[in-house]
C-alpha cells in the first residue's frame, strides 16, 4: 500500500552492447527515509524483477553502423511480450556499451528509442565508465564490501574486455582492452573466417598466424589465438612493462596496480565458459555462436588460475546488466546554491562520491581521496562531465569551507580547463558559500554548479533543469541505477 512517503515505480533497463541487446522489467519501491520534517531523502528499498527478455544479437547495418530501427523493433517486441506499454513505464535506463558506444550512429539509438525510454538515464558508456557499470552489475563492488578485499572484475563481451577494481564497494581503478569473443567471426559451427577485427589482426600478427576472410582456421590455431588474447588480458594484472600484444590494443592507460588484487571475477558473454574447467575439443562446438567466444572463455579460465588472487564466479555473468532506475525530484532554494545558469539544462551526469561518509578535512587526505576516485573516469581524458558529491561539512566554519574549496579547485583544475563544468553536490546547506569560494579561486569564467541539501550515492545520475520561479529554484532529478545483483528484495 503506497502512502505519500513511498511509491512503486515500473522500471525498465535496456542494455545495448557490441554483441547482444537485452531488456529487464522490474518493480521498484522508492521510500522517503528522512526523519520527520527533514529534507526528503529518497532511497530504493525494494525491487522485484517482473520480466527478463531473451538475449538478442545487436543488429548492425554493417560493421560500423548500428541498425537503430532494428534495436527499437527488438525493444518493441519485448515490451509487448512483457505485457507493458511505454505509458506504463515510470523510469529506467539505457546503457550503450562496448564497441557499440563507438559506432557511427550510437546517438541514434537513444533517439530511436525515445518513445520507449523518453525519461530514462541514457548513458553511452566509454571504456572506463562501462568497466565500472559492469563490475557493479556483476556484483564485484558488493563483494569487495562484504569480504573487505580488493576485487577486480573483467567483463568480456564481443569486442572489449573491461576491467574495474573495487575496494570497500568503491571503484578505485579501471581500464579497457580490445579483446572480445567476436573479434574473430566464423561460420556458425564451422571453421571458415567471416570477419577479423583490427585488434584481432594484431593478435594474429603477434602469434605469427596469417588468416584472411574466407580462409579456414584449425582448432589449434583458434586455441593459440584465444590463449594469446587471454594472456593479453592477464598482462594487465601483472607488474612490470606491458608486453607488445597488450600495449597495441589498449583503449586507455593500464591499471595502476598500486594495490593488491585479492579476488578476480569474470562477467560478460564469455564468462560462463571461464568456470567450466573444460577444454573445448570440437571446433564445431566452440564456434556454435559464430565466433571464438567459448574458446576465449576457456583460455581465460586457464590463464587466471594458480595466481596470487582467487578466481571466483560473480553473482551475474552475461546478465551483469542494469535493470532500471529509480528517480525523484527535489527543489533547491536559489538562496543557498550557486549555478552557472547558461549551462542548464544538463542531463545524465554520473555522480562520483569519493568518500562513503564525511570528507576528511585534512587537505592532503581530501585531495588524495578525490584524485583516486576520479582517476577511473578521467584516465582517458576529460571527455564527459561528472558530478562530485561531498558530505560532512555540517557546522563547518567559513575558513574550513574555503580550505575545502581550495583543495577541490586544485584537483579539478585540468578538468575545468578542458571545458567541463564543475558540478558539486553538497549534502549540507553550504552550496552558495562553497560555490562563491570556488569562483574566487578559479575565476568567473569557470562553469560552476554547486547544489546543496541533496543526498546521492556513488553511481547515481542527475538531471539539472533550468532555473524556475525567477531563478530561485532549480529542479534536480536523481536517478539510481539498479542491477540484478543488488541486495534488495
Amino acid at each position: 500500500m503506497e502512502d505519500r512517503n513511498t511509491k512503486k515505480l515500473l522500471s525498465v533497463g535496456i542494455d545495448v552492447g557490441t554483441t547482444t541487446t537485452q531488456l529487464v522489467v522490474s518493480r521498484i519501491l522508492v521510500c522517503n527515509i528522512a526523519p520527520g520534517s527533514a529534507v526528503p531523502r529518497m532511497a530504493i528499498t525494494g525491487k522485484e524483477i517482473l520480466y527478463r527478455s531473451g538475449i538478442h544479437f545487436t543488429p548492425l547495418l554493417n560493421r560500423e553502423i548500428i541498425d537503430a530501427q532494428g534495436v527499437t523493433q527488438i525493444i518493441a517486441r519485448e515490451y509487448h511480450q512483457a505485457g507493458i506499454s511505454p505509458e506504463q513505464v515510470d523510469t529506467g535506463a539505457v546503457i550503450i556499451t562496448g564497441e557499440t558506444a563507438k559506432k557511427e550512429n550510437a546517438r541514434s539509438i537513444s533517439e530511436s528509442l525515445a518513445g520507449y525510454a523518453g525519461n530514462f538515464v541514457v548513458a553511452t558508456a566509454g571504456p572506463q565508465l562501462e568497466s565500472i557499470i559492469a563490475g557493479r552489475g556483476a556484483g564485484a563492488a558488493a563483494l569487495s564490501s562484504e569480504l573487505h578485499r580488493v576485487v577486480l572484475n573483467i567483463d568480456v563481451g564481443g569486442g572489449t574486455a573491461n576491467l574495474a577494481v573495487f575496494e570497500e564497494g568503491q571503484p578505485i581503478d579501471a581500464t579497457c582492452i580490445n579483446i572480445g569473443g567476436r573479434l574473430v567471426e566464423l561460420e556458425t559451427g564451422g571453421d571458415r573466417i567471416r570477419y577479423v577485427a583490427p585488434a584481432a589482426r594484431v593478435v594474429l600478427e603477434e602469434c605469427g598466424i596469417k588468416a584472411e576472410v574466407g580462409e579456414r582456421l584449425s582448432l589449434q590455431e583458434i586455441r593459440t589465438i584465444s590463449k594469446a588474447m587471454a594472456q593479453a588480458v592477464k598482462n594487465l594484472l601483472l607488474p612490470g612493462p606491458l608486453p607488445s600484444i597488450s600495449q597495441r590494443i589498449m583503449m586507455g592507460p593500464s591499471l595502476r596496480l598500486d594495490y593488491p588484487i585479492h579476488i578476480v571475477t569474470i562477467s560478460g558473454g564469455v564468462a560462463d565458459f571461464v568456470y567450466t574447467g573444460q577444454e573445448i575439443w570440437q571446433l564445431q562446438e566452440g564456434s556454435r555462436f559464430g565466433d571464438i567466444g567459448p574458446f576465449l572463455g576457456a583460455a581465460l579460465g586457464e590463464a587466471l588460475l594458480g595466481e596470487q588472487w582467487k578466481l571466483l564466479q560473480p553473482r551475474e555473468t552475461i546478465r551483469a546488466t542494469v535493470i532500471g532506475a529509480g528517480a525523484h525530484t527535489l527543489n533547491l532554494s536559489g538562496s543557498t546554491i550557486k549555478v552557472a545558469q547558461e549551462l542548464l539544462p544538463i542531463r545524465n551526469v554520473p555522480v562520483i562520491k569519493p568518500f562513503a561518509r564525511d570528507i576528511p578535512l585534512n587537505p592532503e587526505e581530501l585531495a588524495g581521496g578525490m584524485s583516486l576516485r576520479l582517476a577511473p573516469y578521467w584516465s582517458a581524458g576529460y571527455k564527459e562531465p561528472v558530478a562530485i558529491a561531498l558530505g560532512g561539512l555540517k557546522g563547518a566554519k567559513f575558513r574550513q569551507i574555503q580550505e575545502v574549496a581550495t583543495t577541490v579547485a586544485g584537483v579539478t583544475r585540468d578538468y575545468v580547463a578542458a571545458g567541463q563544468p564543475l558540478i558539486l553536490i553538497m549534502e549540507e546547506d553550504c552550496g552558495k558559500v562553497m560555490g562563491q569560494s570556488l569562483a574566487s579561486i578559479m575565476g568567473t569564467q569557470a562553469g560552476i554548479i554547486c547544489l546543496d541539501q541533496l543526498y546521492t550515492s556513488d553511481g547515481d545520475y542527475i538531471d539539472i533543469g533550468e532555473a524556475i520561479m525567477d531563478g530561485t529554484v532549480v529542479p534536480v532529478i536523481i536517478k539510481t541505477l539498479v542491477f540484478e545483483s543488488n541486495q534488495l528484495q
